[in-house]
């Protein structure tokens, strides 16, 4: 009977999420829902119908709306491919799973959700987009793109580890590989886990030929597309993102041979996707898009476009493009849903759609992702789960892209582990209306990949139902923004009087995220590389040490750095006879030292002694916490071990700042020094503080010594040599 069997699933739901619940044990239990995954890259929420979308039309994902659960409020915790998909698999924020940027390599090692679904009893299968640049660990069969993959004519990796190429279209052979597995591969008696994880929409964007003619009439432009970034900090006109500048001539907008027009396009990267095509497979893409070439390339040529036609062309074909894209991924929804009918499986199966995060379709004139700006940070989400979640609910909730391991586990009757950080959101299935404001008052957003591809800097923010607030470490900048009032995000409200108390308290809940999730940034290894002068020293560092023939380093910030300036004489006489190497940066906290010893400082080679006097910015920018600080000095010493477990570390205390002796940030350094002693053991860590030498009788700081009463003056550095003469001569005698 409808009723009873509604009831009976609703009374197993309850029990899976209930404090006491069940743990599973392997068996073949078929009242366990199966879960079908399906993950697509970079759709972004404003391209899928259910979400409200003006530009296309997703009839399939649509279903999953109809037929389920759509949470508008569905956010990722690190808005970049690989790290949003790490974040899924553990639970964990990037900052514990340890990956924090594309490029990273996944601990396989570490708890997921899969393997812990294998040892309940399920049957995994993971087929399509992994990124995450190890071994899937967790599932009995799996299929994967090296990589970002290609569009035609994909490579896949198999389970012995080799490739085999596959002809056809990339979205096309995910899904029916999917759909082999479940039609021909599974044992029928288990319950499954179907992870089938898509390119698409990746850049750059190549679509299928049998929907080249979509979109034959214009796609409306976005109200921001011409953003001018007022109101708002300078570093969102740094970005490499925007639609204007930097679009490439072959990769991202499909023209052959180089860019006649070097000052509307960019030209590193050409379209390898065409060089993977079969000569029929090229001849349907050129039939396609080089008249519409032709037609733009007289126009420029006779400069009937002005700069601001040329962007609008860029964004029409970029669009049209993406969407296409997506029209492939939605069709293989909907022949995972007509199986899933077919087969009857569709009422115990637990069926997902959702994107590793958004992306800018235009919208402050940008493609990509990264910012926490709602369209990056917000993640569509849709689930189906007959019987149990009501038909065309829509959720409030905020919910995470860590909760999903949780859930999963918890639909499945497995206790999620402790040190998954997500928290499952099964209770919200079934009354979604009723359990969404008691759910949780924000999520916490941490970006960490700064100079890279797209040139955003490092932020971590918060976001409620109504504001969002964010920090920028480079420039010490807080940005808030009233999302009721300012769905575009155009205005940071942070300086308004209006909002002080807003901001103080967003303030406050953002400090107590960061402690409930163990956020320490003084331990998350950051570069300062979109910063020039921090590059290029950076790299004239490494070139240094790459020379070897080094026998003693300094490791540390301005301070450090200073050797070289008013310093500089007594290093001469001092430091370079002992083949000496400077490695301060100005401006650098604990974090960029260790990020900066894990990429190429201090490789293969063995210095005699590393001195290290490092966290005074940690005080100066934040006045971060002792403890913390502290941590971070310790995972710099680890890192030296590590690299060079011969070399004996000199740990000198942080130097005395401000004038007097109660000042507080020198009171913050005495007590990360009271912190850091304990690391020293006089073998193979030595601490010391020398900070009294640098004080007058008072305890007062003279300008003689540190005119700013923080950085040397000459008479300074050679207190510091004066009083190094003794230590080093114990540590590395001539």
């Amino acid at each position: 009977m409808p009723g009873l069997k509604h009831s009976s699933r609703i009374l197993l739901l309850l029990l899976i999420t209930s404090a006491s619940g069940f743990a599973a044990q392997p068996s073949q239990d078929q009242s366990r829902p199966n879960i079908v995954f399906i993950f697509s890259d970079d759709h972004a929420s404003q391209a899928i119908g259910a979400y409200g979308s003006r530009i296309n039309q997703t009839p399939h994902i649509d279903r999953l709306a109809r037929e389920g659960l759509l949470f508008e409020n569905s956010f990722c915790a690190n808005s970049i491919c690989g790290p949003s998909r790490a974040c899924i698999l553990t639970g964990k924020h990037s900052h514990l799973n340890g990956f924090l940027r594309n490029g990273d390599r996944f601990d396989g090692t570490q708890t997921t959700f899969p393997p812990l679904l294998q040892n309940a009893g399920y049957q995994t299968a993971l087929v399509g987009k992994w990124h995450l640049g190890t071994t899937p660990v967790g599932f009995h069969h799996w299929e994967v793109l090296p990589g970002q993959g290609n569009y035609y004519n994909p490579d896949f990796i198999q389970m012995d580890g080799t490739r085999k190429q596959f002809s056809g279209y990339c979205t096309d052979i995910i899904t029916d590989k999917a759909l082999a597995w479940l039609k021909n591969q599974r044992d029928s008696n288990k319950p499954f886990l179907l992870m089938c994880q898509h390119k698409a929409p990746h850049r750059n964007w190549a679509p299928a030929k049998r929907h080249f003619d979509l979109f034959d009439q214009d796609v409306p432009e976005p109200a921001t597309l011409f953003d001018d970034y007022a109101g708002r900090s300078p570093l969102l006109k740094e970005n490499t993102m925007s639609i204007r500048d930097h679009f490439h001539w072959g990769h991202d907008m499909k023209f052959h041979g180089q860019t006649q027009f070097p000052q509307f396009f960019a030209d590193k990267y050409p379209n390898r996707e065409y060089d993977r095509m079969t000569p029929a497979q090229q001849a349907a893409w050129d039939a396609h898009y080089e008249p519409e070439n032709r037609v733009f390339i007289e126009q420029m040529r006779a400069g009937k476009l002005t700069p601001q036609q040329i962007i609008r062309w860029k964004y029409q074909r970029y669009i049209k493009d993406y969407l296409r894209c997506i029209a492939a991924v939605d069709e293989g929804v909907g022949k995972i849903l007509d199986y899933l009918d077919q087969a009857s499986l569709a009422e115990n199966t637990l069926v997902i759609y959702c994107s590793d995060q958004g992306f800018y379709l235009g919208e402050h004139g940008w493609y990509d992702k990264r910012w926490i700006f709602e369209e990056s940070l917000k993640m569509p989400l849709l689930i189906r789960w007959p019987g149990v979640i009501p038909a065309g609910t829509r959720s409030q909730a905020l919910v995470q892209n860590i909760d999903y391991a949780s859930t999963f586990l918890d639909i499945a009757g497995v206790q999620p582990p402790a040190e998954m950080q997500g928290r499952s959101f099964a209770p919200l299935l079934a009354t979604p209306e009723k359990t969404a404001t008691a759910w949780r008052d924000a999520i916490y957003y941490a970006y960490y990949e700064s100079a890279a591809t797209h040139n955003v800097p490092i932020h971590y923010g918060i976001r409620t139902q109504r504001h969002k607030l964010f920090f920028l470490p480079r420039t010490g900048e807080w940005q808030l923004f009233d999302i009721q009032s300012d769905p575009h995000e155009l205005r940071s409200v942070h300086t308004e009087p209006a909002y002080a108390s807003i901001l103080t308290g967003l303030q406050k809940r953002y400090r107590d995220l960061q402690d409930f999730y163990n956020v320490n940034t003084a331990v998350i290894p950051a570069t300062r590389g979109d910063e020039a002068f921090w590059k290029k020293r950076s790299a004239k560092m490494n070139q240094r040490i790459a020379q070897g023939n080094v026998e003693l380093v300094f490791i540390g910030d301005s301070i450090t750095h200073g050797w070289e300036g008013n310093g500089q004489k007594i290093w001469a006489d001092r430091y370079a006879p002992r083949h000496a190497v400077n490695l301060g940066i100005g401006g650098d906290r604990t974090e960029h030292v260790i990020w900066r010893l894990q990429h190429g400082q201090l490789d293969n080679v063995t210095p005699q002694v590393a001195v290290v006097m490092i966290g005074t910015n940690n005080t100066g920018h934040f006045q971060q916490d002792p403890r913390q600080v502290a941590a971070g000095i310790e995972r710099i010493i680890e890192i030296i071990h590590e690299k060079t477990p011969d070399t004996k570390i000199l740990l000198l205390g942080i130097f005395p700042r401000g004038t007097k002796p109660l000042d507080p940030l020198r009171l913050n350094n005495t007590a990360i020094n009271q912190r850091i002693r304990q690391l020293g053991n006089d073998q193979t860590v030595f601490y010391r503080d020398i900070g009294n030498v640098f004080l007058e009788q008072d305890g007062s700081l003279s300008s003689k010594i540190m005119p700013d009463a923080l950085h040397l003056s000459t008479a300074g550095y050679q207190r510091w040599a004066t009083a190094l003469k003794p230590l080093l001569r114990q540590l590395a005698p001539l």
